[in-house]
């Protein structure tokens, strides 16, 4: 299963997109770079079941917002504060990982999620334990990149 899991975030990924914003991405095989010195903000989800994980969804604080946007319909100038972004990047991931759980659950793997969270900053990292396997995926959409972090293990 674990083989499979860039093929799941990539599909869920592109599904969530395409019908909560109505945006196309697709992976970018030139991976993820270093980024562009903007602050950046990462949704995340966790997953409990035969296997348990976490996924992260990396943005810039600039994409995040014009997501927000279009989520909630209104212009980027009438986004107040960082709690409609959070809340936004939160729902979005929530429904990627929620693609993600309905695969693992259709391969025998039922799990249920947690509630999403939300780190912001400019320069940090994630770091998992030894046991645990991390996969990254790259991604455009428009002239944005977004990455998408798992930390998975079985239990």
């Amino acid at each position: 299963m674990i083989d499979q899991l860039d093929e799941l975030v990539t599909q869920a990924v592109a599904r969530a997109f395409d019908t909560m914003l109505n945006l196309q991405v697709a992976p970018d095989p030139a991976g993820l770079n270093g980024g562009n010195g903007e602050p950046h903000v990462a949704g995340s989800v966790g997953f409990i079941g035969r296997l348990t994980g976490v996924v992260y969804i990396y943005s810039t604080a600039s994409f995040a917002r014009r997501i927000t946007g279009i989520m909630l319909g209104i212009q980027e100038s009438d986004i107040e504060g960082e709690e409609m972004v959070n809340d936004a990047l939160g729902e979005l991931t929530n429904m990627v990982v929620g693609q993600i759980k309905s695969q693992l659950s259709d391969r025998g793997m039922p799990c249920v999620l947690t509630i999403p969270s939300i780190v912001r900053g400019s320069h940090f990292a994630v770091e998992s334990v030894s046991s645990t396997t991390r996969r990254m995926s790259a991604f455009k959409c428009g002239g944005e990149r977004l990455a998408v972090e798992i930390l998975i293990k079985p239990c």
